[in-house]
């Protein structure tokens, strides 16, 4: 193996470690005022309704995965959406199908200063799947779910649905205490879980319904229907604070040369400056080692 290892004589590698001390010593100094700056503003998202759905049809000869996403926004990029509707080609004969369509179908997002919030409203709400072109999977009078991260507080999260509630055609009331199971002889079941929320010290989500279903029409195998829902997803991460410490790992320090009086000496009448220890340090280094140099010289002679 090469090596480019060079040996040097010993009062030459003294007065390089001298010197070094000497380009170190303000160095280190200056490094430890140092801070890390944070560019992070805070987060928030807002969706109206995710889909993750298998769409089998004829006796499952033909697969199409029902994914979509109605007015999904992002904080600080995105403000709010408002479409009504969402639709899916290719699954009814080549045409659009409507998978959701509501009056009020509003998501935002937004990231300002010290807040970060995500808010869904939702209103007179009729959700629709292959195979049930008439009947509609569920039917919803009022949706809404909010997350909010605000500097210095505990985020909250909420998220609510009122008024009545229709799953395949039948009436239903939802608990919070647990998941809600409807199942109608020919057409399939949904089960639904009501008003998901989550929180940490810095994030928070809602969910204001989540929708399993499994839906095949009279076993005919025209349209079999699997898979998820969630309507009226909210999300938010809090802004970093201004006032807090860049880095606690890193804090400014004040150095000074060990035996240095508490109080800085002027000393602009005589040259001098902060780095004059240093100099002066070094100056003694040098001298001793010199010394020591012509000593063991004039014994070798």
């Amino acid at each position: 193996m090469n090596s480019d290892t060079f040996r040097m004589p010993a009062r030459r590698l003294a007065t390089v470690a001298t010197a070094t001390a000497l380009v170190a010593g303000p160095a280190a100094l200056a490094g430890a005022g140092a801070a890390h700056a944070t560019t992070d503003q805070g987060r928030a998202s807002a969706v109206v309704l995710r889909t993750g759905l298998d769409v089998s049809l004829l006796n499952k000869t033909v697969n199409v995965p029902l994914a979509v996403s109605l007015n999904e926004v992002q904080a600080p990029r995105s403000a709010d959406r408002t479409a009504l509707t969402a639709t899916l080609d290719g699954v009814d004969g080549g045409k659009p199908f409507s998978v959701l369509g509501a009056d009020v179908a509003s998501a935002k997002a937004t990231v300002s200063g010290s807040l970060a919030e995500g808010s869904v409203h939702l209103a007179h709400a009729r959700l629709h799947v292959p195979g049930l072109p008439l009947l509609s999977l569920v039917e919803l009078d009022t949706v809404t779910s909010k997350a909010t991260c605000e500097t210095g507080k505990q985020p909250v999260a909420s998220a609510n649905v009122l008024g009545a509630v229709t799953v395949l055609g039948k009436r239903v009331t939802l608990s919070a205490g647990g998941p809600t199971d409807v199942k109608v002889p020919g057409v399939g079941e949904v089960r639904l879980d009501l008003s998901k929320r989550e929180t940490t010290s810095t994030t928070a989500a809602a969910s204001a319904l989540e929708l399993k279903v499994s839906v095949n029409p009279l076993k005919l195998n025209v349209a079999d229907v699997e898979g998820t829902l969630t309507l009226a997803k909210a999300t938010c991460e809090t802004p970093p604070d201004p006032a807090a410490p860049s880095d606690p790992a890193d804090p400014v320090t004040d150095v000074k040369p060990q035996g240095a009086p508490a109080k800085e000496t002027k000393l602009a009448e005589t040259g001098g400056s902060s780095a004059t220890p240093y100099v002066v340090a070094g100056a003694l280094a040098l001298l001793l080692a010199g010394g020591g140099a012509v000593t063991v010289a004039r014994r070798r002679r």
